[in-house]
């Protein structure tokens, strides 16, 4: 079954049922207030012609005054203290033969129901005491028959019956109308999510109208999923023709040296050293190559981070060791307070220093400075270099992926153009930053700026 036809019959069958209670508590309200009303008519009518018997008690007079109060199906009558009957009018006399009378000495007030002429009739009894009025223990009986309220029933029953049916007409036609409003953002979602699983081409929802609602906000997120999925599409492509044109190069100088070879075989010892030198060099670049283009993998699946305590400074310390015994470089450390402690992914983190470090290395050949500062809240990571410095202009653009500098310089340190795009998406993980500041013939200083939520 369709959402929209689910929604148009349980709207409707809610109006019913509502519709429905508010048929009975109006027909129960209207029911009561009507005989109380006839009720309250019938006790006035009895203290009248109570009144009338005590100002005129002969037998002629009561006769007639009790004739003048009579209305049509009714009947009057006094009754003695056994119930007799002393006095009697009636224009209905199967109705004065149906009620037995009956002698009281409170006033009293009786609805029944009886059979006349085939058809169920309502009838109000009332029965008042008649006092200072002559007679002994008497009592004034009068019964009516409450055609009205029998009409006006009819009618109210009549208009309720049609207010309800028109009432879940206009509900099944409020009720579709309602559905396909409600349901044509979802329609629209579900047309796009078809096209895309035919066309396999991404496309949003067109939103028409600014409803504010949560079923704009369902296309509203539903486009950006669209958006992150091309945004990782893109990457994705991107990455694939970025890795493709990185191993174009190293490939194509082991294909030559390896035609070369097969050419002249090992006839040259010096033609063939050079040449498995080359493939040897350029195979280890394809490893530390493939190496990072993992690393990046990883890091664009924005994998969770396994946070621990580090104090930088052994921290810092072990990994300027174990540099300066690889590279055999001056490599100092500068620090002021200790510990200094933040909340990092130690592995990633060490990557990232790693990483700056390495590249002040290959671009530089006098000592290499790291700091490590508190500012406030933060904790900065500073690596100095005295280097060849970056240009100005190229700063911008360092971050991005396979970006580099000098392509030629670059070639001969074995940098993929990788590296501080991989630190800048670490830093992004730990709610950090990573800037750069250079002038060209100086060096190059980077800051590391990351949260110190640890205190002593």
């Amino acid at each position: 079954m369709r959402i929209t036809l689910k929604i148009n019959l349980l709207t409707t069958a809610w109006m019913l049922l509502i519709l429905i209670l508010i048929n009975v508590v109006v027909f129960i309200l209207f029911m009561n207030t009507t005989l109380n009303m006839e009720e309250d008519v019938g006790s006035q009518k009895a203290r009248e012609i109570v009144k009338s018997i005590h100002a005129n008690n002969t037998s002629s007079s009561i006769q007639s005054e009790l004739k003048n109060y009579l209305t049509d199906n009714s009947y009057i009558r006094i009754l003695g203290p056994k119930g007799q009957i002393l006095y009697e009018v009636t224009n209905e006399e199967a109705l004065a033969k149906k009620v037995k009378g009956k002698s009281v000495n409170t006033q009293e007030i009786e609805r029944l129901g009886i059979k006349l002429k085939g058809e169920e009739k309502q009838v109000l009894i009332v029965r008042v005491p008649l006092e200072d009025t002559g007679f002994h223990n008497a009592s004034l009986e009068i019964g009516e028959e409450l055609a009205g309220l029998e009409t006006r029933k009819d009618i109210l029953l009549w208009i309720l019956g049609v207010s309800t049916v028109l009432a879940v007409f206009l509900s099944l036609l409020s009720g579709k109308w309602l559905s396909n409003i409600i349901m044509r953002p979802i329609s629209n979602m579900i047309n796009t999510m078809e096209d895309i699983e035919r066309s396999g081409v991404p496309k949003k929802i067109m939103i028409h109208n600014d409803t504010k609602d949560e079923l704009q906000t369902l296309a509203n997120t539903f486009n950006r999923m669209i958006d992150r999925l091309e945004e990782n599409f893109e990457k994705q492509s991107q990455f694939v023709s970025d890795a493709s044109h990185e191993l174009k190069t190293p490939l194509t100088v082991i294909k030559s040296y390896a035609n070369l070879l097969r050419r002249h075989g090992l006839e040259d010892q010096e033609l063939a050293e050079e040449a498995i030198q080359a493939i040897h060099s350029e195979a280890n670049r394809i490893q530390k190559m493939t190496e990072t283009f993992l690393d990046v993998a990883s890091i664009e699946k924005e994998i969770a981070l396994e946070m621990s305590v580090v104090n930088l400074i052994p921290f810092c310390q072990t990994i300027l060791k174990q540099m300066k015994q690889a590279y055999k470089r001056e490599i100092n450390l500068h620090y002021e307070e200790s510990p200094m402690l933040i909340l990092a992914d130690e592995l990633k983190l060490k990557q990232v220093i790693i990483i700056l470090l390495d590249n002040a290395i290959k671009y530089s050949h006098d000592k290499i400075d790291v700091f490590l500062d508190k500012n406030g809240d933060n904790i900065v990571v500073r690596i100095k270099d005295y280097g060849m410095g970056i240009p100005q202009e190229e700063i911008k653009n360092i971050f991005e992926r396979f970006y580099r500098v000098d392509k030629a310089r670059s070639r001969e340190t074995g940098g993929s153009g990788l590296g501080l795009y991989i630190a800048k998406s670490i830093m992004k993980l730990h709610k950090g930053e990573i800037k750069i500041k250079s002038k060209e013939g100086e060096g190059t200083e980077v800051k590391l700026i990351l949260s110190a939520s640890i205190e002593l």
